[in-house]
This record gives structure tokens, sequence and C-alpha cells, in this order.
């Protein structure tokens, strides 16, 4: 892991810039280090294979991702990672988690999204995790329905991502500037 101090906004401008998210009427803002655990509400996971290559994900609708989604009441970080490597990626974490970024996500709506999360403040955050790819998604029927599951080396990964989703493709480049996925 690079431990070495780091100006990783002049890196990561895109990904460091305060931002407001429609979908989720929420202005965010990223940094580096866990979030405190009770106020995560979501996580993604740079699921890692053996061969150190990164998971990545496609779904029905055409939206690319990294493996995770919103937590579940009185649901663990490490629960909620197992579950949606499951359902999105048909995968099973195969060692710890790294929680090394989140998204400060302050809400502009009156009450929460989910009654079980913290208001107005959350975090949305961004682990790493070695996994085994054990087979198709789960894709539950409340769920985003993936249709495709990739494993590539992290630059294609992160050059996949960045057609739909440049801000999951900047976490997975930092996550790899890091030294957190080429690491045995």
């Amino acid at each position: 892991m690079n431990t070495s101090p780091t100006d990783w906004s002049r890196r990561f401008p895109r990904l460091f810039e305060d931002s407001y998210v429609d979908y989720a009427a929420a202005r965010i803002s990223y940094a580096g280090g866990a979030a405190p655990e009770h106020l995560v509400t979501r996580l993604h996971i740079v699921a890692v294979t053996k061969g150190a290559e990164v998971v990545v994900c496609r779904s029905a609708q055409g939206g690319r991702f990294l493996p995770g989604g919103t937590r579940e009441p009185g649901e663990s970080l490490i629960d909620l990672a197992k579950r949606e490597l499951a359902e999105e990626a048909g995968a099973a974490l195969s060692g710890a988690l790294v929680h090394f970024s989140s998204h400060r996500a302050d809400s502009e709506l009156d009450k929460p999204y989910r009654s079980h999360f913290p208001h107005p403040r959350a975090y949305w955050g961004y682990a790493v995790g070695r996994v085994r790819v054990t087979g198709p998604p789960s894709n539950p029927p409340d769920g985003e329905q993936v249709v495709e599951v990739l494993t590539l080396p992290p630059g294609e990964a992160a050059d996949y991502l960045a057609e739909e989703d440049p801000l999951h493709a900047d976490v997975l480049r930092h996550a790899d500037a890091m030294g957190l996925i080429r690491r045995p």
C-alpha cells in the first residue's frame, strides 16, 4: 500500500471536486480513509481476483459500475459487501475488506431515502476486497439486473467504467494508485 504523503486531489481532481448528485438530491465530497461505519449507507467494492483483475458489471439499462449497493436494516458492512458481490457479480469475498475512501453525502431531502439511514449526512463507502467469481450474479427481482460481469486488468477496467461512470473509474484508479490492487 502506498503510505507516502500524496496530494490525491491534484492527481484525481474530478474525484475530489465537490458535486451534486441529482438522483440522490445530495451534495457529495470525496475523502480518503474509511468513513464512520454507522453512517455508511452504500458501499461499492473494488473486487480483485487472484490474478489482480478487477470485477466490473453492466446492467440491463447499460450502466457500468463497481459491484455494490445500498445497506439493509441492521446489515454490517461485511455482510453488505458479501450480499452485493453475490447479487451483482456472482462473486464471493475471499479476504478482508480494505476501506480506503468515501463520499460524504449531504442530503437536501426532508427525510432519509430509507427510514434506517442517517440523515441528512451519510457516507458512500469504497473498499477493496479479494474475490472469487463463483458463477453468474444472483440478480434478485428487487435489485439491479446485471447482464455482464467482466474481469479486467485495472487500467482496462477503469476505461470500461469511464464510458458510463467516470466517478467509479476514478475510484478504481485511486485504489490502484494507492497500491491496493496489485499487491500479493
